[in-house]
């Protein structure tokens, strides 16, 4: 009997000394503090290359194909139709989309993955950075937030890690990198790479550099985000963001029509048609 008490006592100092020794292996002082609210750092409108204007007016080096393409969604758009944009049927606005932070931005640092927690349209994150290869079938089944892979790497030669960097592939369709409709190449083999570090003279201000490789641009383009961290002395408050609750968009035959504040269907635009009720029974007044 006192064996096996004996036994059963070293097995559980065993278990407890493994714990402690896995605790001591993960070292979150080697990581950037980045815990947390972060919010947009800027104001005028969600777009790629926050130093620009929306739209048009940020200059994105389309290929002529691309610019027609682009062309016709801004016509569309002022005909009061909604373009190709996915985020009205609360579709994910997918990478690099989802660095805009439309809702806080939550980030959680662990050996094998860094989280990014969005709640707007489940803009989640999981970026791997436990040494792996892209999978094999990465194209089978696209994610619009993609498939990130990062490293971890000491910049400054501290003995500190202060930079993450990140390379997403595996993109969904459809996309836009904004709400004019942006459009990405059809063949959804968008390349996107990042650079995510702390400000070196103001902690609660965090960049991305983002980089983006697609076949519809003409070169690689660059844009800097940069995000600031909610100062408050308060438990955070991380508020629930439902898309399809109250959401007025109803898509017939891929067309635009709203819900009336009492309910009832409704064009969205100055002499739509009605959807095809073929399938309703048509009343006489």
């Amino acid at each position: 009997m006192l064996d096996r008490i004996a036994f059963v006592a070293f097995s559980l100092a065993a278990a407890l000394g493994a714990t402690v020794t896995a605790a001591q292996a993960w070292d979150d002082t080697k990581y950037p503090d980045l815990k947390g609210q972060w919010v947009r750092g800027y104001q005028g409108g969600s777009r790629f290359d926050p130093s620009k204007g929306i739209g048009p007016r940020q200059e994105a080096p389309l290929t002529p194909e691309y610019q027609a393409i682009y062309k016709v969604q801004l016509e569309e758009q002022a005909k009061g139709k909604q373009g190709i944009d996915p985020t009205i049927r609360c579709i994910s606005p997918g990478m690099p989309r989802i660095m805009h932070v439309y809702s806080p931005m939550q980030i959680v640092v662990t050996p094998e993955m860094t989280h990014i927690l969005i709640e707007h349209i489940h803009d989640n994150r999981r970026i791997y950075t436990d040494g792996r290869d892209w999978p094999a079938d990465m194209y089978d089944d696209p994610q619009f937030a993609g498939y990130s892979i990062g490293k971890w790497v000491d910049e400054d030669g501290d003995g500190r890690y202060d930079t993450l960097l990140v390379e997403t592939r595996g993109l969904k369709n459809p996309r836009t990198y904004d709400a004019t409709g942006l459009p990405f190449h059809e063949d959804g083999r968008t390349v996107i790479k990042e650079k995510i570090y702390l400000d070196k003279k103001d902690p609660n201000t965090l960049y991305d550099e983002m980089t983006v490789f697609d076949d519809a641009l003409t070169r690689p383009w660059t844009a800097l985000k940069y995000y600031h961290r909610v100062a408050t002395k308060e438990p955070i408050w991380w508020r629930e963001d439902i898309c399809a609750e109250n959401n007025v968009h109803v898509m017939i035959e891929n067309e635009d029509f709203f819900l009336s504040a009492d309910g009832h269907l409704m064009p969205a635009r100055k002499g739509q048609a009605p959807p095809d009720l073929r399938y309703f029974k048509q009343t006489a007044e």
